[in-house]
């Protein structure tokens, strides 16, 4: 069926017609400008509104309080047997166990258990999800990744008076991550000292809980430095602020306060009359024995199962063969590998003193660097350590610069520019070879790298603003690791990750630090060599020349001294200008 509708519409309702003709131009209206109604207007000026639909967000930072965590532990026992079975009788428990592998439902299942339990054990056998694939490449290459070093952890000393963290020590086994920290007020007469609430104690540190200490050390002055027996870890020697010397046995805590106090100290009389300076265990067969050095010019040998007297004691001087002035002790370093009878000692006035004991017949062992400008420090030596793979060459860091040095001279090989801050200490890296990191007074870390660069640092980190005093490396040349641990002046700790490239040794790294140093070592030799020369020359033309001078006359030396003074404003000049 066909469904059609008709629409109809007037033509009137389409509107008039249109008839376009050409025709003359003509004018309706004109309108002038006027400035009559301006005063009924204002002038709006055009403004741009920008909208977004994008949600807007807010970022914000809160510090919250910290929250002290504890350890507890739980001792769990055999349980969960029926009353009528005795856990202690064999045949009671195989008879229960025969009773319930004839059950129904045990044997239900175990039915629907045992296929996915196979399963699974054929996967872990097909696929082994821990393998390392590169496990026997340990070279890193140091263009994968730019270099970076980040904060872990920070350590703060809970005692109400700020001290200065004097020392970190890390604990000589890997797999446990503590680190002993010694803290003490080494200021000359600081206010604080006189303060009858003046904190004594010092703390072991677990890194992965930085809320509270591991154990808390009481001696009977604060300790300046603290160290662990490599040989029996839970015994620790430390050096007191009074000059006595101290050991610690962890095993042994205090049953009331659970603190650990000394199961040895010196006599004061026997002691060190200033501030221990640095202590070190040494090898020996007992394994309790250790060396320390003080700013009173006196270097000690102790047995700490008997404290009450020094094994044996040196005074240290600046130069051996005319006696000389007697030089305190800043820093120590002691390294079996290099010699079990070899010590390093910095000292206040900037020179190495080297003591060897197996020569102790010639100038009692002792040996003195050059006492010269440009080839000592200018200040006191903060640390001294032996490279940890080539043990020949050692750093020592003081004033503005770090030197390295070789056993055999008394002048150092390489010598770093000048830093823009004063260098408070710093360590060598205990992987690579050719790695060193030093610490400023204005609270920056500063990481030098010589396989790849050797005029300036390459990694300057900003820990904060406080000066920095003490720094540490976890880890071996055999066992790698990427932690750092550097002190303040406040007392604070600061526990930083380095990145790979600066804690895994590279490719030819070894070999070529050993060349480079090499190198220098040759190259110094043959400038010694030449001075002497030089010297032998001057002194024989000394001798040659007669007593009657040549005597200028007045107007000579004044010419002469005019002319170099033009020269020197001429320089100066020329510098400004520049």
């Amino acid at each position: 069926m066909e469904v059609a509708y008709l629409y109809s519409k007037p033509r009137s309702e389409f509107g008039k017609p249109c008839n376009f003709a050409n025709g003359e131009t003509t004018v309706l209206e004109s309108i002038l400008p006027t400035k009559d109604y301006d005063k009924d207007y204002v002038d709006k000026k055009s403004c741009e509104v920008c909208i977004s639909t994008i949600p807007s967000m807010s970022e914000s930072y809160v510090n919250t309080e910290n929250v002290a965590t504890t350890n507890s532990s739980i001792f769990h026992t055999e349980g969960g047997w029926p009353k009528d079975v005795d856990m202690t009788e064999q045949t009671d428990l195989a008879r229960f166990r025969k009773k319930a592998e004839k059950d129904e439902s045990y044997l239900c299942a175990m039915r629907s258990l045992a296929p996915i339990v196979e399963r699974c054990m054929k996967q872990n056998y097909t696929t082994d999800l821990y393998e390392q694939y590169f496990e026997k490449d340990d070279v890193f290459d140091r263009c994968s990744e730019p270099l970076s070093a980040k904060g872990l952890a920070v350590f703060r000393d809970p005692s109400s008076i700020k001290r200065t963290a004097t020392s970190i020590d890390w604990h000589p086994e890997m797999s446990t991550s503590r680190i002993a920290v010694s803290y003490s007020i080494l200021k000359f007469q600081d206010e604080r000292l006189n303060s009858p609430s003046l904190p004594m104690s010092s703390y072991i540190w677990d890194i992965t809980n930085s809320n509270k200490p591991y154990i808390e050390l009481l001696p009977q002055s604060p300790l300046c430095c603290l160290r662990f027996n490599p040989k029996s870890t839970d015994i620790l020697v430390g050096g007191c602020y009074n000059g006595l010397i101290t050991c610690f046995d962890l095993r042994k805590p205090d049953a009331t306060t659970g603190s650990c106090l000394p199961i040895e100290t010196s006599i004061t009389d026997n002691s060190h009359h200033d501030p221990v300076s640095d202590v070190y265990w040494i090898s020996s067969k007992t394994g309790h024995q250790c060396v320390s050095v003080s700013t009173d010019g006196k270097m000690m040998w102790w047995d700490t199962r008997k404290l009450s007297e020094p094994l044996d004691s040196m005074i240290l001087y600046n130069d051996v063969n005319h006696g000389g002035v007697n030089v305190g002790g800043c820093s120590l370093e002691y390294n079996s590998e290099a010699g079990p009878m070899k010590y390093l000692v910095g000292t206040e006035l900037g020179t190495v003193v080297s003591v060897n004991l197996r020569n102790r017949k010639v100038n009692n062992g002792i040996s003195v660097s050059e006492d010269t400008i440009g080839k000592k420090h200018l200040g006191p030596i903060y640390s001294i350590q032996r490279n940890p793979i080539h043990n020949k060459f050692f750093i020592t860091i003081g004033d503005w610069t770090a030197k390295i040095w070789n056993e055999d001279f008394k002048s150092p090989i390489i010598t770093t520019n000048y830093h823009e801050n004063y260098l408070t200490g710093g360590c060598w890296s205990p992987v690579r070879a050719g790695v060193f990191y030093t610490i400023t007074a204005t609270g920056s870390l500063n990481v030098w790298d010589f396989n790849h660069r050797q005029n300036e640092s390459v990694l300057s980190y900003n820990i904060g603003r406080i000066p920095l005093t003490s720094i540490s490396a976890q880890g071996n040349p055999q066992v790698a690791s990427n932690l750092l641990a550097v002190g303040d002046e406040d007392g604070t700790v600061s526990l930083l990750e380095l990145c790979k490239s600066l804690s895994h040794p590279q490719k030819d790294e070894k070999v070529n630090i050993l060349n480079m140093f090499d190198r220098e070592t040759r190259k110094e030799k043959h400038l010694e060599a030449r001075e002497r020369e030089l010297k032998r020359a001057n002194a024989s033309k000394n001798q040659e020349s007669t007593v009657e001078n040549e005597k200028y006359d007045d107007d000579a030396i004044l010419r002469e001294i005019e002319e170099k003074f033009r020269k020197l404003l001429e320089s100066e000049t020329e510098e400004k200008s520049s």
